[in-house]
């Protein structure tokens, strides 16, 4: 590593609706140069709901920590994926110590920002959401809303997994559920993932999810949602029908 002091630019990529499967992400560039597009091709970089969140990890502390900045695209199992480790030292922040599980070692040198520009450059990032489109908006907003009152759930034995929209899904906003809790997964107990397909318009995003959170806490999501995920004999131990285009 240099005492040579970078620029670091993080944009958001969000790909044209006609790429189905395509996903939103996260491309960091030094100096103007896609790190990504240079060291690791295997897949996308993560999405900014994981890397551009208020103190989310690409924030710089004193003690070193990892961040995955790219995952391959059919996971990192199989083709790898692109970390790296973040320490604030000083005056400066670096970026060092690449890593990719599936390579002995990443072409890619240390990096050293300033720690104000670099503090800077996530913050804007971070506070930046010009890229989204409305179901996407909806989608961050009522998922905030839903964790706020996650005690609804409880009464129903779900667990919030994840509210989506996708690209290729303008119209729409996915919500999906675990019953009785994801941790019956690694538990070896019976599970089953449930999905909500809700539609959204040209409305005011804030007042789309408001108006969509009411209406989920009202009653038992269960009763219009669909299986999409466990497994045929986990559907009949839970008492739900298996859906059968699966």
């Amino acid at each position: 590593m240099t005492d040579e002091k970078r620029c670091l630019t993080l944009r958001v990529v969000v790909p044209d609706p006609t790429q189905r499967d395509a996903n939103v992400e996260v491309r960091a560039l030094v100096d103007g140069r896609d790190i990504l597009a240079d060291a690791f091709t295997e897949g996308p970089g993560e999405d900014p709901e994981y890397l551009l969140v208020p103190g989310g990890p690409l924030s710089a502390e004193s003690i070193p920590h990892e961040v995955r900045l790219a995952e391959a695209s059919c996971t990192e199992g199989c083709c790898g994926a692109l970390y790296v480790t973040i320490q604030h030292d000083g005056d400066y922040v670096i970026w060092d110590d690449w890593r990719n599980p599936d390579e002995d070692q990443v072409d890619l040198p240390a990096f050293r920002f300033d720690v104000q520009e670099y503090q800077k450059e996530v913050e804007r990032a971070t506070a930046d959401r010009t890229w989204e489109w409305p179901a996407r908006t909806v989608a961050r907003l009522l998922e905030q809303d839903l964790r706020e009152r996650n005690h609804w759930l409880a009464r129903w034995e779900c667990e919030l997994g994840t509210v989506s929209a996708l690209p290729w899904e303008p119209n729409q906003v996915n919500v999906f559920l675990f019953h009785p809790c994801r941790s019956a997964i690694r538990e070896d107990r019976p599970w089953l993932q449930f999905r909500m397909i809700l539609a959204v318009s040209t409305d005011d995003p804030a007042d789309q999810a408001e108006r969509l959170a009411e209406q989920l806490i009202a009653a038992d999501p269960r009763q219009t949602a669909e299986v999409c995920g466990g497994s045929p004999k986990f559907a009949t131990q839970l008492g739900y029908p298996w859906p059968h285009h699966r």
